[in-house]
């Protein structure tokens, strides 16, 4: 039987979103042209890749296209990450130009290149600055604030009640928790129970702020249970919808009716790519596109039956008649 009280608007802060299935933000991958398909799909929310907050301050022509709203896109939510409240306050102004909907904080990602200068999941190692950095924020604009964070840096270092309590007397609008440490990357499992703990921990504070929770979501069942388990607000897929945007339609139709829908066709899936690589042309010009969508058509083709020379042949497409072609002659296969 469906339970429907795991699909439902979210208030964050003055801004209300009619459903709790977001596409979190993803470098290289979340650009405008995937996030308009997963909105076409399903989505109710989708956030921009990472937006340097010391590129917007320098006013930086890629930093700014980063921003760039999709056609379909009623909501603009944009993550940002820096390290430096006085840098963020600099970037603000040419951040509301883009009129944002939303702005997220980035204190979850891991990868090197980010955590070098003290952002991404290596402000988890310091909540006063996190609260500082928030705390500009709300001060210097109206927009809703939400914040990403890990459970912390390591094992030895699991501070994410610490952390969403700087948060919380910081007056954030939300709170997303991808429950593994930073030192996990994106190995091993996620700690869902720690997802249940933040949740009754924020509820008792401040029962209006939204968490969301991520990590391991790869399927409606996974984020059925994950709401049913930890009574999070709403859920983030991330990996989960590379090259598969239609698990958010699949989990809406799952949490609203109690059924799973049959699997998308080898068709749906080859037209779908063939739209998201039109869209990306559009935006990158033909050859860009063409070398970026290789990871994508990969993606799209996962778990298909005798793909593995389409994939092959993906990887060297150099044009959007080559992908085309290669489209047609696996789908006659």
């Amino acid at each position: 039987m469906p339970n429907n009280s795991l699909y439902h608007p979210v208030s964050i802060g003055s801004l209300t979103i009619e459903g709790n299935l977001f596409l979190a933000p993803l470098a290289g991958y979340t650009d405008r042209s995937f996030r308009s398909i997963c909105l076409a799909k399903g989505a109710n929310l989708a956030y921009t890749e990472m937006v340097s907050a010391e590129g917007l301050a320098r006013d930086n022509a890629a930093t700014q296209k980063l921003m760039l709203k999709a056609d379909n896109e009623k909501l603009l939510a944009v993550q940002i990450f820096g390290s430096d409240s006085e840098v963020i306050k600099r970037s603000l102004p040419l951040l509301v130009e883009h009129k944002p909907n939303l702005i997220d904080l980035n204190c979850g990602c891991p990868v090197p290149k980010v955590i070098k200068d003290g952002s991404g999941s290596a402000l988890m190692k310091n909540p006063d600055k996190i609260y500082a950095i928030v705390k500009e924020l709300k001060d210097s604009t109206s927009i809703p604030i939400s914040v990403k964070i890990r459970l912390g840096w390591d094992h030895s270092s699991i501070n994410y009640k610490e952390v969403s309590s700087a948060l919380l007397e910081a007056n954030v609008d939300m709170i997303t928790m991808h429950s593994r440490t930073r030192s996990m990357g994106y190995g091993g499992k996620a700690d869902w129970q720690s997802l249940a703990t933040l949740k009754e921990y924020i509820k008792n504070r401040a029962p209006k702020v939204p968490l969301f929770g991520s990590g391991d979501l790869f399927s409606p069942n996974d984020a059925k249970k994950m709401l049913e388990e930890t009574k999070v607000d709403g859920i983030m897929f991330a990996r989960g919808a590379l090259g598969n945007p239609f698990i958010f339609e699949q989990t809406h139709h799952l949490l609203t009716t109690g059924e799973l829908l049959e699997l998308p066709s080898l068709a749906n899936k080859l037209e779908t790519m063939l739209n998201h690589l039109h869209k990306m042309a559009f935006d990158l010009g033909e050859e860009q596109a063409a070398r970026q969508m290789r990871k994508h058509a990969v993606d799209y083709l996962k778990g298909v039956a005798y793909a593995s020379k389409a994939k092959q042949a993906f990887v060297m497409a150099q044009t959007v008649k080559e992908y085309e072609e290669i489209c047609a002659t696996l789908s006659q296969s």
